[in-house]
């Protein structure tokens, strides 16, 4: 950052705001969960009643508040009315407009609290039924459209088709709500950054540019915090802007070449040229479409949860795992400084970590943007310990020199871009330096990587993702009593007992009814077929062997409809889990899926076809027996799509890889593979470029273009255990996400973005 770019982000500091956005942009997240977890609230039935209370009684309400307090208290909206005033305010100049059309002010929300806040409603349930006796405070979704048609009086309805601005609002929770974005670190630089993008469009505005300004997401949840608050919003903008600033969230063509994209394009040149840092932003860019959800109904369990008493917790002691955190990285090399002529145009840099860890092991390949012309974007997960080394290569053959930065001080500021000397020195006057620009996440907690490898149909042995053997587990029978018994060095516990179809597990604290993989205990987790929820592969899903997995759900009232908590390859005993509570049970569980394929003959190639084979999943009020929907490749043309063993290729079931193009809504090359290697190729339309799927070894490498995976993952979509995929496209694919946590790696390292996908804000 030169001293002219530091005095315009410190002018951009300067920006005053009127509210604690940190604060307030945790509120959001926490009333935008609520209403994901009601999701009457999004079908249209059930929203026209909310936007007809909404209009008649919550702003008639809202306005007699606002003049003179009609409680001692905070008034309490609805949950319907608050979610429809939520997206009303988010576009702030038409609800500024509607306000003092219709009440002659804008109806502020000063002395009115969340309706997830923590508050009594019994003050404004008591002041809503005086002013509405006709029209109950809370309503029943399933009987709302009995309601709304006694209203006294005529409501003023706004002109602005408040049902379509709701359903832009409804995908924007799954890509703010991952768990880093709820951090107080990393939402400080979020509002420093949405902060810098204000300033920025001012020195547009002065300079009469025209800019279609694209927010990054955690920007963008600042943005749409700030607007929750009208009044501060548009006092604050007028002075800071000079203008209320509108929020355009009408256009959502992610198409390349389109207004998203063009943008989006300009808004990181001229942030960077503003500036002199990057854009891109760990954590904070588009992570696909939304995934498919299990059920439209949600299902909370009956079954009270059972305790964890002191006796259970000696389950849990026989696997003793290192806590493993994990954050996502994006990296980019700038330039390039004193390199000799002779190297020019010829060098690239590796990157890697100082110690290879569990997640991230590999070495990568990424250009030097000064050198190649073209921005390239690396997106990847490690561990957040030790230092990311850099190798300058000189024609794929040369090493001209080494570099490092400390993911210590990464993590600590978030975002590091500095000059590096590289050593050994190339012997000039002026040594040969890179310029190199990392941001990344608040680290988390990582997921459990394992692998169960059998030695027979009765007896396992289980190892963690670096190939440590944790333990073993037997299947025996005792005096008519069939038990899983975990092994470990030091003794052999009996971990469950079967009755009947029921499995008791670790002294009944977990039951399995294994008719209908469901286990109930501290938590209900069902075990349905398919890669699921946040598993679900974003562009290849429907051209990957989907029957080879299973995904453990968890049912709660926190998650009704359902939250992955595991990943279970039942072709290679690859079991990818979440949570650490979950890690036993996820493991014995894992062991009694395949015991019961392999008693049935299946040995993994499919799962049971009585309980699992239709293509959607059917709850009651218990979850009923579900079935499987196998992928299939669509109209491909050019690449196969489903080899089972060993890699990519066109229909080869067993040995060698193709590579080949995709056509339509093809995979390039190598769709599926499950064991080693992924295939090579490009795919056109809506296709794969290349390697989607693969579970344990390398990623494909390939370039998508069109509507697949596009510029985002070209290769190694949805990697399980090691290596994802170099990707160059050029697509309005939406890109890979996080690519590290999406449809890159899941677990190891993630791709490599070339033309700049558009991983953006949809400015939603």
């Amino acid at each position: 950052m030169g001293m002219e770019q530091e005095s315009e982000w410190n002018a951009a500091q300067s920006i005053k705001i009127s509210e604690d956005l940190v604060a307030a942009a945790k509120l959001q997240l926490q009333f935008l969960a609520a209403v994901d977890r009601n999701r009457w609230l999004y079908e249209d039935q059930t929203l026209q009643t909310a936007i007809y209370r909404y209009n008649s009684c919550w702003l008639p309400l809202l306005a007699k508040h606002t003049e003179s307090r009609v409680t001692n208290g905070p008034l309490v909206p609805p949950l319907d009315c608050e979610w429809v005033w939520h997206c009303h305010r988010l576009n702030p100049v038409r609800y500024k407009s509607d306000c003092e059309e219709f009440y002659g002010r804008i109806l502020d929300n000063c002395n009115v609290a969340s309706s997830v806040e923590e508050i009594s409603t019994k003050e404004t349930e008591d002041v809503w039924n005086s002013m509405f006796p006709n029209e109950p405070y809370n309503i029943n979704p399933i009987l709302s459209d009995k309601f709304s048609k006694n209203v006294n009086g005529s409501a003023n309805h706004s002109k602005y088709n408040l049902l379509l601005a709701i359903k832009r609002q409804i995908p924007f929770f799954y890509q703010v709500s991952r768990s880093h974005m709820n951090t107080d670190q990393y939402l400080e630089a979020a509002v420093a950054r949405y902060k810098g993008f204000l300033h920025l469009i001012k020195r547009n505005k002065e300079r009469s540019i025209t800019c279609f300004c694209v927010p990054t997401y955690d920007i963008d949840l600042i943005w749409h915090t700030h607007q929750l608050h009208p009044a501060s919003y548009c006092k604050d903008l007028m002075t800071s802007l000079g203008k209320i600033l509108e929020h355009d969230d009408a256009d959502q063509n992610r198409g390349k070449g389109q207004k998203l994209d063009v943008g989006f394009s300009k808004t990181i040149k001229q942030w960077e040229e503003l500036f002199g840092l990057r854009y891109w932003k760990a954590g904070a860019m588009y992570r696909g479409s939304t995934p498919s959800p299990l059920t439209t109904s949600p299902f909370i369990p009956k079954l009270m949860a059972k305790s964890v008493t002191s006796n259970n917790n000696k389950f849990q002691k026989l696997i003793n795992l290192r806590e493993t955190n994990v954050n996502e990285v994006v990296l980019e090399i700038v330039e390039v400084e004193n390199l000799p002529e002779t190297y020019k145009k010829k060098v690239y840099v590796l990157f890697s970590k100082g110690q290879p860890d569990g997640i991230f092991d590999v070495k990568r390949k990424i250009n030097i943007q000064s050198e190649f012309g073209k921005k390239q974007v690396a997106t990847f997960q490690c561990e957040p310990t030790g230092n990311l080394v850099f190798e300058l290569v000189f024609d794929l053959v040369k090493t001209l020199g080494c570099c490092s930065i400390s993911l210590d001080d990464l993590v600590s500021n978030l975002s590091v871009e500095k000059w590096l000397d590289l050593v050994p020195s190339s012997g000039t006057c002026d040594p040969v330096r890179l310029r190199v620009a990392a941001s990344c996440t608040v680290p988390m907690p990582a997921p459990r990587v394992f692998k169960i490898s059998h030695a027979s149909k009765s007896l396992a042995q289980v190892a963690d993702g670096n190939g440590n053997e944790i333990i073993g587990l037997q299947m025996r029978e005792i005096k008519g009593t069939k038990e899983l018994v975990g092994i470990t060095k030091e003794d052999e516990t009996v971990l469950g007992q079967l009755t009947g179809s029921e499995w008791s597990l670790m002294d009944s604290l977990w039951t399995l009814e294994a008719q209908k993989m469901l286990l109930t205990g501290p938590q209900t987790v069902k075990l349905v077929p398919g890669r699921k929820l946040d598993y679900e592969l974003k562009h290849c899903e429907r051209r990957t062997h989907t029957h080879n997995f299973m995904t453990a759900v968890e049912f709660s009232a926190e998650y009704p409809y359902g939250r992955a908590v595991a990943l279970l390859d039942v072709k290679s005993g690859a079991l990818m889990v979440q949570e650490a509570w979950f890690v036993l049970p996820a493991i014995m569980l894992a062991f009694i899926t395949f015991n019961i394929l392999r008693k049935e003959g299946n040995d993994g190639e499919s799962l049971k076809e009585r309980e699992f084979m239709s293509e959607k999943i059917v709850f009651d009020a218990e979850i009923t027996k579900n079935k499987l929907a196998s992928g299939g490749c669509g109209s491909g043309c050019g690449g196969g799509c489903g080899n089972m063993v060993n890699s990519g290729g066109c229909g080869n079931m067993v040995n060698s890889s193709r590579c080949g193009s995709g056509c339509g809504s093809g995979c390039g090359g190598g769709c599926g593979n499950m064991v080693n290697s992924g295939g090579c190729g490009g795919g056109c339309g809506g296709g794969c470029g290349g390697g989607c799927g693969n579970m344990v070894s390398s990623g494909g490498c390939g370039s998508g273009c069109g509507g697949g995976c596009g510029g985002g993952c070209g290769g190694g979509c949805g990697n399980m255990v090691n290596s994802g995929g170099c990707c160059g496209g050029c697509g309005g694919g939406g890109g890979c996400g996080g690519c590290g946590g999406g449809c890159g790696s899941m677990m190891k390292s993630g791709c490599i973005d070339n033309e700049q996908p558009m991983q953006v804000a949809a400015h939603a």
